[in-house]
């Protein structure tokens, strides 16, 4: 008996999803474990396993179309088994609750379209359709100030060249930074650290390591904040309306730029984890993460977040909050500045960092106890090493 393969709810937030990729075609045979196809949803893109078997004899998304969470995707069934009335079932099924959709759209609307003398005028020298106009007069009557505001967006649209929709990820993103921005209280704290030292124990490091194992400035950064956030267990906290979460793991999440956006893989337990661990790490999360390969739960579950755009020649910036995170470092480039030693003026190798925090959960004393740390750490790091 033929059965309906749905569109799955891949992650706890995904609405809508992007057929990638089929594997299979109408006609194959399918087995129960099978990767049917790739999906994109608003986090990642993740293979799709069926647990049926049968002959693949519908296809009801193409590659590079989305859609909702439950909605028809394949059939699988029998060979030559009729399936027409499932189809028929499921696009009249389809067509009422798009109807029911229009219908409460337009439940209040009339045929009638009222429009001022004056309005109607314009409208007509100008060649507007009116049945392109919402009126904001009285029962939606089109007057004078309508036919001018539709004429500007008009105006403004014709210098649009090219419209991409939001993906999924996208949209999530905005929602989650939204959200983030203005039910968090920002406030941000600004550092210099001198890096000469980290930049010795850099060279020094990759010397004697492999050309696949060395270790990168972001490395000694991840590995710094993780053992700075031990030693601050005060900042590796999370807001609820209820209590203050003390964490006992420490997770760092690293934002990695893809192409619809950002992801934020996560390094967990990085406090227990020596150098070389969290470098492999951070490379193979980097890669499936610009791949869409990562999986949604290595991208859960973070404590703290850390931004770093240092390899873009940013000298300093800014970061909203990764919610539930109460903080989130900005991490800009290594540069050369003249700086004080001894009362002389030297050049040295100075890096800006911004600390954004959450003022419900973190005090300004408590983060710059944290900076504090975390600089100590960075200008003599041998500790980085234990």
């Amino acid at each position: 008996m033929a059965e309906i393969i749905s569109m799955p709810q891949l992650s706890d937030t995904m609405e809508e999803g992007t057929v990638i990729k089929w594997n299979k075609k109408i006609g194959d045979e399918v087995s129960e474990g099978d990767i049917l196809a790739e999906i994109e949803t608003d986090k990642a893109t993740q293979d799709f396993e069926i647990d049926v078997n049968g002959i693949l004899l519908f296809i009801g998304v193409k590659e590079g179309e989305k859609t909702r969470v439950n909605d028809i995707l394949a059939i699988i069934g029998e060979k030559g088994e009729d399936i027409s009335h499932i189809i028929s079932k499921s696009k009249k099924q389809e067509q009422k609750k798009i109807n029911k959709e229009v219908k409460e759209i337009n439940k209040d609307n009339k045929d009638r379209i009222y429009i001022s003398p004056l309005a109607k005028k314009m409208a007509i020298s100008k060649g507007i359709s009116i049945h392109n106009i919402k009126g904001s007069g009285e029962y939606g009557r089109i007057i004078k100030k309508d036919i001018e505001s539709y004429e500007k967006i008009k105006f403004k649209e014709d210098f649009v060249n090219k419209k991409n929709a939001h993906s999924s990820m996208r949209k999530r993103i905005a929602k989650h930074l939204t959200f983030s921005k203005f039910t968090a209280p920002h406030y941000y704290l600004f550092s210099e650290i001198c890096m000469d030292k980290l930049i010795e124990l850099r060279k020094n490091l990759n010397d004697k390591l492999s050309l696949e194992e060395r270790i990168s400035f972001n490395d000694l950064i991840i590995k710094s904040v993780a053992q700075s956030l031990k030693k601050n267990s005060n900042m590796n906290v999370s807001w609820n309306e209820e209590e203050v979460l003390f964490h006992s793991s420490i997770n760092i999440g690293i934002a990695v730029a893809v192409k619809d956006g950002l992801i934020v893989p996560v390094i967990k337990n990085a406090d227990k984890k020596s150098l070389l661990q969290i470098s492999k790490e951070i490379k193979n999360k980097v890669l499936r993460s610009k791949s869409k390969k990562i999986q949604p739960e290595e991208i859960e579950n973070s404590t703290f977040t850390v931004s770093n755009l240092g390899m873009y020649g940013i000298e300093s910036f800014t970061s909203i909050i990764n919610t539930p995170n109460s903080s989130i470092l900005s991490v800009g480039s290594i540069m050369e500045r003249p700086i004080i030693k001894n009362s002389k003026i030297e050049i040295g190798n100075i890096m800006k960092i911004t600390l954004s925090c959450d003022h419900r959960i973190i005090d300004g004393a408590i983060a710059s106890l944290y900076i504090h740390s975390l600089r100590k750490l960075l200008e003599d790091p041998i500790t980085i090493l234990f």
